[in-house]
């Protein structure tokens, strides 16, 4: 019994060190993403001033967007796996519905999301950054051959190293593990993730620097008082987050009209061409947005951008460009806790617009993606402060319930019944042709 003890100790002990292994690896990836698109994003700012000061370079712009449209979906023809945010395939590899070539996804991922959130697509870096953390670990896997974990710790392991580096959120990184990939909690998970996320976060800081994402300077945590507003606040989240996740499927439908990948990359790419003349703030993830919203707009610019945000975001993933939801849904949760405050302040009530930023984030994560424990703490860590841990665990938790109400499903698991179908359609498609 005591030996047996033992040996179950060193394989636990060798779990956290191939779980650093795969932090390193994952992290390493994530943070290469990051740079490359920051590096996409001062070129995208470089056009974008070119253009203000001579706006016959438009034309010249948007044909180079054409061309960009073409790279991404020659890379999706290629692997068609890199499509969307990469969620729902690291999951469907989780459940064995999928096997991915973990060179061919990591090598197209990178490049299709570099091209897309890079030219302007309303898309984010966090749920690349979880897929290219995924297939480091598998390919961690195949290096270590026999002595490597299963295959689904890896990929575990991997995931939470991408949430972990791509915004320095290594606890956001291990409860996404336990509660979007694997719905439970478990000691071996837990420990190898821990291992993995604060490995990739170490190297996000080396390269990165520590400073949170958003680091809102929000007032002091909101009164008791204020707490049936913030339950308030909830439950309209949870309404918006239904709306989210219907017109999302929806303009998949839409989108799926369009035989020719190529076409439909080109709308949203097209757009992003346009509003870099007409509207540059709402292009790319949109940190800028949520740093806006916290500095308290006006009710009308605060609804007029959190609509413009919406559609393009519907526009963007819709169409299946390589990119994440996360930072665009985390920008309409602060758009529309801004437009909150600013409506309670027209009352007369005291609503601090950077609080309510900070609740609107975390309210629509928790109805959109229905994670609430990894939403909530995910804004502790992009603000660096867990001072409003308990007002954001309330609206996360009306913002839940009401979504769940409502009857709107968890937003990756959409996703991935969606994946799933089409492959099935296209395998039947397949064997048709064959007989």
């Amino acid at each position: 019994m005591e030996q047996s003890g033992q040996s179950a100790r060193r394989a636990r002990y060798l779990h956290v060190a191939q779980g650093a292994a795969v932090g390193a690896a994952g992290g390493a990836a994530a943070v290469a993403f990051r740079l490359a698109l920051e590096g996409a994003e001062a070129l995208r700012g470089l056009a974008g001033a070119y253009i203000a000061a001579h706006p016959w370079a438009l034309a010249l712009w948007l044909g180079l967007l054409a061309g960009a449209a073409g790279l991404a979906a020659a890379l999706l023809r290629w692997q068609p796996f890199i499509g969307g945010s990469g969620i729902p395939q690291v999951e469907g590899e989780l459940q064995g519905s999928l096997e991915q070539n973990w060179w061919q996804v990591l090598a197209a991922k990178f490049a299709g999301g570099v091209v897309c959130v890079g030219a302007g697509l309303s898309l984010g870096r966090e749920g690349p950054s979880i897929q290219l953390g995924a297939m480091a670990g598998k390919g961690v896997g195949r290096l270590l051959g026999a002595r490597a974990p299963s295959p689904a710790l890896l990929l575990t392991c991997g995931a939470s190293a991408g949430l972990s580096a791509a915004f320095n959120a290594p606890f956001a990184g291990v409860l996404f593990a336990l509660e979007e990939l694997h719905h439970t909690f478990s000691a071996d998970v837990l420990l190898c993730a821990m291992s993995a996320s604060v490995t990739a976060d170490m190297v996000a800081r080396l390269v990165c620097g520590g400073a949170p994402e958003f680091g809102l300077t929000a007032a002091g945590a909101l009164p008791l008082s204020a707490y049936p507003l913030v339950a308030l606040l909830g439950l309209a989240l949870g309404g918006l987050g239904a709306f989210y996740n219907f017109c999302l499927g929806k303009s998949q439908d839409l989108y799926a009209r369009i035989s020719r990948p190529w076409l439909r990359l080109l709308i949203p790419f097209l757009l992003a061409g346009v509003l870099l003349a007409a509207c540059p703030s709402i292009l790319g993830g949109g940190r800028g947005l949520v740093l806006r919203a916290a500095a308290g707009p006006a009710l009308g610019l605060a609804l007029g951008l959190l609509a413009a945000k919406f559609l393009f975001s519907m526009a963007s993933f819709g169409c299946g460009a390589p990119g994440g939801i996360f930072l665009p849904l985390l920008v309409l949760g602060a758009l529309t806790g801004a437009a909150c405050s600013a409506g309670l302040g027209a009352l007369g009530l005291e609503a601090p617009a950077a609080n309510f930023a900070m609740l609107g984030m975390a309210g629509l994560f928790a109805a959109i993606v229905r994670a609430p424990a990894t939403g909530v703490i995910l804004i502790c860590e992009m603000n660096g402060s867990f001072t409003h841990l308990l007002s954001l665990t309330l609206v996360s938790l009306a913002a839940y319930a009401a979504a769940d109400l409502l009857g709107a499903r968890p937003v990756y698991d959409q996703l991935l019944d969606r994946l799933l179908a089409g492959r099935q359609r296209a395998e039947a498609a397949r064997k048709k042709q064959d007989l």
